[in-house]
């Protein structure tokens, strides 16, 4: 075995002034984690370029050396959650949001209040693919809480803009981050009449998907307590072919929970450690997500004591820390970071004493902008030898004092330093 490669989701915040100024990484106590910092050195990066809030698809596939302007997430999560499609084929991702009306478009939550239970979802997708008629074959797939795929079986272009206000082409759209956001549709970016289609497809599904979801019992009953109705669908981050990235150097093996970084492992040429990443049954949606992080967290020990000696890199993806920076939750960041050192630090500080460790994040998530931003992410690189490198804790200030890292060169860094 020759290295770990962790990426802790948006795990780089911004001061919060509820945890007096200082972001989640300062404040969490993390004494594993301080004494790996002690023997490593502490950089930076923006993970696609300066400027940009990416998403995590264009921000993963960079980190892996890979051109984050082809990063296309339909077919990345739909490769991830074991969907089968053709080239030529549609494939979105979606959220299950909710808006006021449709012809306002005044959205009232982008993730239907993370409250979706995986039940409900499934109830959902069943109306949806019974109830919505296109002139061409598709089935919508739930896959994890507000998440979904939409196929659409065919021969089509892909060229076409996002039905989702919040993202652009593999960043965030930054008019999102202040004030009141509107529903928008589909539109071809080229003159096409291919992508002309595609866009008409999407923004008929749309439209005829929330007249099934906004009068659907699951919605109805939703309403009646209190939460947000998932009666609209998000579509974004079209693509018309399955991915396959170059082959990384080395025998890689990945632990991810989510779809999306599922399929970026798989398209990588990676070994997946599959594990059951748990339902979504009631409201209590924190309560889920520390369970998720403690079978992450479980199951990552499990994989790098099983192939150590079959594998020479191993990929972590920890998706919970990203969660509370979205919903503006330090608190929540600080504790998953305390867990993340008490049981898988303080197994890997003993683990890479002879191999190598980066530690980073695929984006910043400003717990007090509610979303990703353009700021960059500390990248700890396990052993340095330079003592004047060494620093007391992997914080993004930290960070900022080291060098600024071209994120493509990163793991060939990795794979390549001894």
């Amino acid at each position: 075995m020759k290295g770990v490669f962790v990426i802790l989701d948006g795990v780089a915040d911004q001061p919060c002034k509820s945890l007096g100024q200082l972001t989640p990484l300062q404040a969490a106590r993390t004494p594993n984690l301080d004494e790996i910092a002690k023997k490593s050195k502490i950089e930076h990066c923006y993970t696609v370029k300066q400027g940009i809030a990416p998403e995590s698809s264009s921000a993963i596939v960079s980190l892996f050396g890979q051109d984050p302007t082809y990063a296309p997430r339909g077919p990345l999560e739909a490769q991830g959650a074991g969907i089968k499609f053709k080239k030529g084929d549609l494939v979105l991702r979606c959220n299950f949001a909710t808006i006021d009306d449709l012809e306002t478009g005044h959205i009232l939550d982008s993730r239907a209040g993370r409250t979706l239970s995986t039940r409900e979802a499934q109830i959902l997708a069943k109306a949806i693919n019974e109830q919505v008629k296109l002139p061409f074959p598709f089935t919508f797939y739930p896959t994890i809480q507000h998440r979904g795929i939409l196929v659409i079986r065919g021969g089509f272009s892909a060229n076409i803009s996002n039905a989702d206000p919040f993202y652009g082409v593999g960043m965030i759209n930054p008019a999102t981050l202040t004030g009141p956001v509107k529903m928008k549709f589909a539109h071809p970016l080229d003159d096409d009449e291919e992508s002309n289609l595609a866009a008409n497809l999407i923004n008929s599904f749309i439209r005829h998907s929330h007249a099934v979801l906004d009068k659907h019992p699951v919605n109805i009953d939703r309403a009646r307590k209190g939460l947000f109705a998932a009666n609209v669908l998000l579509c974004r981050d079209a693509g018309n072919e399955p991915v396959k990235f170059k082959k990384l150097r080395g025998r890689w093996r990945a632990l991810c929970g989510m779809p999306l970084e599922i399929g970026i492992a798989s398209a990588l040429g990676m070994e997946l450690y599959r594990f059951d990443y748990p339902r979504l049954d009631g409201m209590d949606v924190y309560s889920a997500l520390y369970e998720g992080l403690e079978i992450s967290i479980t199951n990552a020990i499990r994989m790098l004591k099983k192939f150590k000696k079959k594998t020479d890199y191993f990929y972590i993806h920890i998706k919970e820390t990203d969660i509370p920076g979205h919903d503006n939750k330090p608190h929540d960041k600080v504790k998953m970071l305390e867990i993340i050192d008490a049981k898988l630090f303080s197994f890997l500080k003993h683990y890479v004493q002879d191999a190598r460790l980066v530690v980073t994040a695929d984006h910043t998530t400003a717990s007090r902008m509610k979303a990703h931003t353009d700021d960059p992410v500390p990248v700890l690189i396990y052993p340095s030898h330079q003592a004047e490198n060494f620093a007391k804790k992997y914080s993004e200030e930290e960070g900022l004092k080291g060098k600024k890292l071209n994120p493509r060169k990163i793991i060939e860094q990795f794979i390549l330093s001894k």
